[in-house]
């Protein structure tokens, strides 16, 4: 079977989040069940190059984008098995960063029917082309209305992931023809239409042929108006043509045992995960002690991720608690500001490292015995994922994919890999990482906890058998 991966991120080459990761890896998964599986993705000017050059230009093409039309290189790189296809334009995607442009809305139209040209251009017809968040959500419309008299285009069916329906890439009517050469017909509520709008994001839930989304609950919490962002209404009437299937993380690059990035390497070894605790303390300045508790965050510091709940505690945390926190990211200047000056106030017991760093990424999840996660919302989530693969035990808030991973640790009966709180509350939340330092405190239960996690499969084995049985059912 064909499957071709449309999406505007991926591992190794360009990644702003959880999307590039899936894309990254999920390929891989599918590749090892005996499906042909090839990825497109704009080639950005930022795509580290060593990759750049490795790829082939293997076609010239012109690109429709609405009345006129614009040059299209497309190349090409054999990676880890799998073949990668970049679709080139200077104008569109030499910038420094992949999104937050005045004019993303016409660079991803662009990508849209860019995709579509290409396929003829490298003699690849897909079965399935799986189509990733709002980016490429316009690629089914674009199929039906522009390709559908055409051979090999007509027999391929499309799958439609949502990665995050917060970010659904609405711009005004006028796009519908100027840059799609679509009808006005579709402009409707059934349609691409949405509050006046042409969503790119409602445009792949509608007219796919299947939608996904990146967890079971996830897919149940997107059907209410409390998480829909207004679109529950369309995803309700999808019925069982919306399914949710958890995400994987890529478990041979995120190994404890082969890391490169740690500073010794584990498999289940206590001592020698203790050792990267006390390692990463002296990196970063902290008091070196191992018995200390090291709760560790890593992500985008915005307020889907909760860290509003976090400030709101965290003075009660350190100044009661005899313990350590390290955080790495970056996001809203606000909290970026709010943590910087509470280390100022904390040296000895919090790091605040703004930026992203994957090396001391993995470190933290090394190192850290506890990982914090109170999102506000979270699709799936691969942090607490990425931290039980390296020992560290989550404390989650029960939504979306941390809900389906994560279960609240019972010290009765030993069930349960993690602790987590069901209401956005600080209180609730505070509450819950005392629960889990107490625990964390008794070795019987801290070994069993890590024991547990370390041996855990977090791989894509299970969700990709899932992907192959929906592409092989449509």
């Amino acid at each position: 079977m064909k499957v071709l991966f449309a999406a505007a991120e991926s591992v190794p080459f360009l990644k702003t989040g959880g999307l590039a990761d899936v894309v990254g890896s999920l390929p891989r998964a599918l590749s090892d069940k005996g499906l042909d599986v090839r990825v497109i993705m704009p080639n950005y000017s930022a795509i580290p190059q060593l990759y750049k050059e490795k790829m082939k230009l293997v076609a010239e093409i012109s690109v429709p984008v609405g009345w006129r039309n614009a040059y299209c290189g497309v190349k090409e790189l054999k990676l880890d098995g799998i073949t990668y296809y970049f679709v080139d334009n200077e104008q569109y995607f030499s910038r420094s960063a992949a999104y937050g442009y005045e004019d993303d809305g016409e660079r991803f139209a662009f990508l849209c029917r860019a995709v579509l040209e290409a396929l003829s251009a490298v003699s690849f017809y897909p079965e399935i082309l799986h189509c990733h968040d709002w980016h490429t959500g316009m690629i089914p419309a674009l199929l039906k209305h522009h390709y559908w008299n055409q051979e090999n285009y007509s027999r391929i069916k499309t799958v439609y992931t949502i990665h995050n329906l917060q970010y659904q890439g609405n711009y005004p009517y006028e796009v519908l023809g100027d840059l799609f050469g679509l009808p006005e017909w579709l402009f409707t509520p059934d349609g691409v239409e949405f509050y006046g709008q042409v969503s790119f994001m409602k445009a792949g839930i509608q007219l796919a042929d299947r939608v996904t989304t990146v967890s079971p609950s996830y897919a149940d919490e997107i059907r209410t108006p409390e998480f829909g962002y207004a679109l529950d209404g369309a995803l309700r009437n999808k019925g069982d043509r919306l399914i949710g299937i958890v995400n994987g993380i890529d478990a041979h690059s995120y190994n404890p045992e082969s890391d490169s990035h740690l500073a010794v390497r584990y498999k289940t070894s206590m001592e020698k995960k203790e050792q990267n605790k006390t390692a990463l303390q002296e990196e970063l300045g902290l008091p070196v002690d191992a018995s200390i508790p090291l709760i560790g965050m890593i992500g985008r510091m915005v307020e889907q991720k909760g860290l509003q709940l976090v400030l709101e505690k965290l003075d009660e945390l350190l100044l009661t608690d005899n313990v350590q926190v390290v955080l790495l990211g970056s996001g809203d200047p606000h909290l970026e500001h709010a943590f910087r000056e509470a280390e100022g106030r904390f040296r000895n017991k919090l790091i605040s490292w703004i930026g992203f760093d994957e090396g001391l990424a993995r470190r933290i999840y090394a190192a850290s015995d506890l990982f914090l996660m109170p999102s506000l919302f979270e699709p799936c989530g691969i942090s607490q994922l990425l931290a039980l693969r390296y020992g560290s035990i989550p404390i989650v808030r029960e939504v979306g994919g941390l809900k389906d991973t994560v279960h609240s640790y019972n010290e009765m009966t030993g069930e349960g890999n993690g602790f987590s709180f069901a209401s956005f509350n600080s209180h609730d939340m505070l509450y819950t990482v005392r629960r889990a330092l107490r625990i964390w405190s008794d070795p019987i239960h801290r070994n069993r906890l890590v024991e547990k996690a370390l041996k855990g499969d977090y791989s894509w084995g299970q969700s990709a058998q899932q992907y192959e049985e929906l592409y092989r059912g449509l």
